[in-house]
This record gives C-alpha cells, structure tokens and sequence, in this order.
C-alpha cells in the first residue's frame, strides 16, 4: 500500500469521518437509534397480531380474504437512520455560521476558502450529493 500524503489524508479525512449535525448529544444516539429500530416493529407485529386475533375460530375462505386484505391495507411502520454528515461539511457550515455573526474576520474567511479548496480536489471515492444539517438546512457538497 502507498504511503499518503499529509494533505491527501486531510482530504480523506473531510470525506470519510462523520459528525453528528442532528443538534443532540451522539452519545444518546447510540440508545436511541436501538429504540427507534425497536418501535415500529413492535407496533407492526401488534397490528397483525390484532388482526389475527379477530380471525381465530373455524377456517372459512372469506375469512382468510378478509385478514389479508386488512393485513394489506396499510404500510407497515419503518425507521432509517440519517446518515451523519461529512466532517468537510460540518467544518465548513461552522465556517459559514462564523461569518455570519462576525464578518469582520479576515482568518475565518481565509480558512473557508482553504477547506473548500481542500474539498474541491477529490478524493478517490463518491459520496452523495447534498446533506442535511439540523441548524443550517441543505448544503451543497463539492464531491
């Protein structure tokens, strides 16, 4: 394997690490994302659960049609995790929101436009497009 460069591990490093930007404590997501996981799963098979319960006695045909169409009618409950946001786009809306409240700092602008120069010179892998940031909203990603 080739050795890298210190700047091509910065590059990488704004690209691959992750930063919490839902605006709540990463250590309480490790019980949460469990939680969240666990609930609508519980509530799925409590539904069908109901619903088997009201079918129980002698198997007629109308019946079994009658369960799986109320089985069918709605979508069962899910939960995915959104995915942590990049450390190149948790630096650079720090960057941003710096700005914005002392516009008067010429190092705070020189750093930005160094990190967005960093991030513009790809590193050798694709990630998505836009990220959502709790306090800031969408932003755009130069990958």
């Amino acid at each position: 394997m080739a050795r890298r460069d210190p700047q091509e591990k910065k590059r990488i490093s704004y690209a691959k690490d992750r930063r919490n930007a839902y605006a709540e404590n990463d250590k309480s997501s490790r019980n949460a994302i469990r939680l969240n996981k666990r609930f609508p799963h519980r509530a799925n098979r409590h539904r069908v659960q109901q619903v088997l319960r009201d079918a129980v006695g002698a198997a007629a045909a109308d019946t079994a049609d009658d369960v799986e169409e109320r089985l069918g009618r709605r979508r069962p409950k899910s939960w995915r995790k959104h995915p942590d946001l990049p450390l190149g786009d948790w630096v650079e809306s720090r960057l941003q929101r710096r700005l914005e409240i002392d516009a008067d700092s010429p190092a705070d602008e020189r750093r930005l436009a160094r990190v967005r120069q960093r991030r513009r010179r790809r590193a050798k892998f694709r990630t998505l497009r836009k990220a959502e940031i709790a306090t800031k909203g969408t932003v755009e990603r130069y990958w």
